[in-house]
């Protein structure tokens, strides 16, 4: 067993090795048995170099293949190092500071980070939610607003106006528990509901702002309103200031560590800031270790990533 880390020091202390590192990802992968990622029924073979031969396909494989460690020249210890500062914390790391913290390129660290973040849609990190608490719906606009930006980069409509450019992201938070957020192309009923559908269980109790496109939500939940329109922000139990809290979590952690991002990437970011919040209640090497376990069947390669 490890002893329990707590900090960066710590960490260096229980993984001061690659071969430590190694035996570590094999423990929270394999916990003692190894499966082939080419076939997970076949007999597999203990070889030397931590690797291990596929009977049923004859192929050599180690623990990192198949994951998002996949053919990296990074070390793990980095990668360890990385993921520790990533998950714990709060607002995340630029590439910038990264790639200065572990000594590598600032392309190689933004490109790891994002492998992270890939590693974070997992189904163990998905939940529906609803039947216990009260689940608070809600949807922010990422991106600065245009009234706000240089006349160059102003985008017109077809009239010579301005055009509304900020990206929408919907918002699902159990009372108290995990937030669901998910980029959106736009704020329509038809676009929302089905979402909403997808990740909160039927006869749920759901408050929402007064936006009506939130209006049919009473067919399938007990769906109670406050009108922030009137300055209304509770009304009894109805209240969106749990989900509220969340986009000022993701908006300040954007803000002052990432300064901006692409809309192709947004969800990417948005799945950072949801996984580091839906385990708050988690210690540090708890958050680590859960993520680390669920990197499996997740290679990403640059190419893909920048396509």
């Amino acid at each position: 067993m490890l002893p329990e880390f707590k900090s960066i020091f710590d960490l260096l202390k229980a993984f001061p090795t690659e071969q430590s590192c190694i035996d570590h990802l094999e423990r929270l992968s394999w916990n003692g048995n190894p499966v082939s990622p080419f076939d997970a029924v076949s007999k597999v073979y203990k070889c030397a170099g931590n690797k291990y031969k596929c009977k049923n396909t004859g192929k050599y494989f180690n623990v990192r293949t198949g994951t998002i460690f996949d053919n990296t020249k990074i070390p793990l210890q980095k990668w360890f190092l990385a993921l520790y500062v990533f998950s714990s914390h709060k607002k995340g790391i630029s590439s910038h500071q990264l790639a200065k913290d572990i000594s590598v390129t600032q392309k190689s660290a933004w490109f790891l980070l994002h492998r992270l973040c890939y590693a974070f849609d997992h189904p163990n990190f998905k939940n529906t939610l609803g039947n216990i608490d009260v689940v608070e719906i809600d949807e922010t606009f990422m991106g600065g607003e245009s009234k706000n930006k240089h006349s160059s980069k102003k985008v017109k409509n077809e009239r010579g106006g301005t055009m509304h450019t900020q990206q929408p992201v919907l918002g699902m938070r159990e009372r108290n528990g995990f937030v669901i957020a998910q980029v959106v192309p736009n704020r329509n009923k038809e676009t929302l509901l089905p979402i909403i559908f997808d990740n909160v269980e039927q006869d749920s109790k759901v408050c929402t702002d007064e936006y009506t496109a939130y209006n049919d939500l009473k067919h399938i939940y007990t769906h109670n309103k406050v009108n922030h329109g009137a300055k209304e922000y509770v009304n009894a139990m109805a209240h969106t200031n749990g989900i509220e809290n969340f986009w000022s979590h993701l908006k300040r952690g954007l803000d002052g560590i990432y300064h901006w991002c692409s809309k192709e990437h947004l969800q990417s970011y948005v799945d950072e800031f949801t996984l580091r919040f839906n385990t708050r209640d988690y210690n540090t090497q708890g958050r680590f270790d859960l993520i680390l376990s669920a990197i499996s069947n997740k290679r990403l390669t640059y190419q893909e990533l920048i396509k």
